[in-house]
């Protein structure tokens, strides 16, 4: 009889209740004050299971911030482009809002301590701003908004940012977070419009 090898106890389902655990309590507590058991204990695992599958605390948490920055990007990429790229940018606004709610912790950790957006940094292919920058030069481009396209990204991601985290937090709630939306990104852009391109606020502000 050929002996049974060891169950192998920190697998994939282990590897995955660590990162939601660790998403969750990244999102929730201060990065200093969570442990290595701690997340452990969260996730129902033994300590040595973050070491065998992620190599150290840091390393689960790149885990976390690569998934929180993959997703948002995935998401933001798969709007389509179309020949008004201010109608894009709205459309973009509308996927950001709508990821943030289906991924509250996801988006918490993103941008509250784990993973920052640097203005003045480098923008990566894989980097959630790239799809709003894209649409930023396209409409730079048809001569529908005038200035730098990383001051506009960033003056449309606070407007964004804004909206978001209050209705998280839930000061604002569904149908006044999207009447928000629907005329707080037409007047980011009026900022920065030509008289040619003036935006309009769109109907679409809901998430499917």
């Amino acid at each position: 009889m050929i002996p049974m090898g060891r169950p192998r106890t920190n697998d994939e389902t282990v590897k995955e209740r660590l990162v939601e655990a660790a998403t969750e309590l990244f999102a929730t507590r201060p990065r200093e004050s969570i442990t290595v058991r701690a997340l452990a204990a969260a996730a129902g695992a033994a300590t040595a299971a973050v070491y065998t599958l992620f190599g150290s605390k840091d390393a689960l948490i790149n885990e976390v911030r690569a998934r929180a920055v993959g997703g948002l990007f995935h998401v933001l990429s798969q709007v389509p482009d179309s020949d008004d790229p201010l109608a894009d940018i709205h459309a973009l606004s509308v996927a950001y809002r709508c990821w943030a709610r289906e991924h509250t912790h996801l988006y918490t950790v993103l941008f509250g301590g784990v993973q920052t957006f640097d203005p003045t940094g480098a923008v990566g292919t894989g980097d959630p701003v790239r799809p709003l920058l894209e649409a930023i030069e396209r409409a730079l481009a048809a001569s529908t908004l005038t200035g730098d396209a990383t001051s506009i990204a960033l003056s449309i991601w606070v407007t964004l940012h804004g909206l978001v985290t209050l209705e998280l937090a839930g000061a604002l709630d569904t149908a006044t977070a999207e009447a928000a939306l629907q005329s707080a990104i037409p007047a980011t852009l009026r900022g920065w419009s030509t008289a040619e391109g003036r935006p309009r606020g769109r109907s679409d502000t809901g998430c499917i």
